[in-house]
């Protein structure tokens, strides 16, 4: 077997990825795909099989695993676990964390501000002089305000408005109809389909097709998700000791701000009205350069604490 120094696994709702770092021969990085983590079951098993999976048939060993995890709740948060069950692989040294954590190094590294991960789900991070602040990431069913899973969710509801006559005329009615069938068997078939949030998130590429092309009520909706986005930002800046005037970086992960740029732009124009001192600028780089920082957070950094080790 040849030796790896790092695997790397970013868990998301939609999908999950994985690097492989330090490797021999071809290079010394190879990005892969695995399956979606569902958070409505145990999410570190399901890091540790995607893990295992990976190494397994990469004929590959490693000393250490860093995790990024959508889902993670405190009381799962057990690095101790996940060690264990992917113990007999080689692994030896895990660090465990919050997507959200994961998502502020690849934006902002060490520097202090604000990042919103915006996939499927939502998560706010605020990191300041007063520690770190994390916003929404409540999941579909409360929380998850502006994420691709509210706006295909809002969509299909003004396309059910429509059709019932109970909101305007939108090309979200026909849209709805094309993705998912006749409208009275909606309901039922993303009930029965155990994708439905990510196949509601998918309808948020629809969202955004039909305001791109003026569609009054998409555009709406993308206007809506900008604000509860910026909305989010801001909580997180002022818990994290962050006024209005003081310096911030403020930036973002995931598809929807990254490919929306109506929404994208909105929100920038938002949270610079509300913070005019802060710096709004792309991430760094991607979701799995910030899983690897997990492994090299300074001991004395506000996000210290958030990362799990065993």
């Amino acid at each position: 077997m040849s030796t790896v120094g790092r695997v790397l696994v970013d868990g998301g709702q939609t999908g999950t990825r994985l690097r492989i770092v330090g490797g021999t021969g071809a290079g010394t990085e190879s990005d892969h795909e695995s399956v979606a983590i569902h958070t409505d079951r145990p999410v570190v098993p399901q890091i540790a099989t995607a893990a295992s999976e990976l190494i397994e048939a990469s004929g590959l060993s490693a000393g250490e695993l860093a995790a990024g995890v959508s889902g993670l709740t405190p009381e799962a948060t057990r690095p101790e676990d996940l060690r264990d069950a992917v113990g007999a692989l080689g692994i030896r040294t895990v660090a465990l964390a919050h997507d959200s954590i994961s998502a502020y190094l690849a934006a902002n590294r060490f520097e202090f501000g604000a990042v919103v991960a915006v996939g499927t789900g939502v998560v706010t991070l605020g990191v300041g002089r007063s520690g770190t602040a994390r916003v929404d990431g409540w999941g579909h069913l409360v929380g998850d305000a502006g994420s691709a899973y509210w706006i295909g969710r809002a969509g299909l509801d003004a396309a059910l408005r429509a059709y019932d006559g109970r909101g305007p005329a939108t090309g979200l009615e026909q849209s709805a109809v094309d993705e998912f069938g006749a409208l009275p068997e909606l309901y039922m078939v993303l009930q029965a389909d155990p994708d439905r949030v990510s196949r509601t998130a998918g309808f948020a590429r629809t969202v955004d097709d039909l305001a791109r092309g003026g569609d009054s009520v998409a555009v709406a909706i993308n206007a809506r998700a900008a604000t509860e986005l910026a909305d989010s930002v801001h909580a997180a800046l002022v818990r994290s000791g962050h006024d209005a005037g003081s310096g911030a970086r403020v930036s973002w992960m995931g598809t929807v701000l990254t490919n929306n740029d109506q929404i994208r732009d909105r929100f920038v124009e938002l949270v610079t009205h509300t913070h005019p001192g802060v710096t709004v600028g792309e991430p760094f780089g991607g979701s799995l350069d910030g899983v690897g920082l997990l492994l090299d957070v300074p001991a004395d950094h506000p996000l210290s604490g958030e990362v799990h080790r065993a």
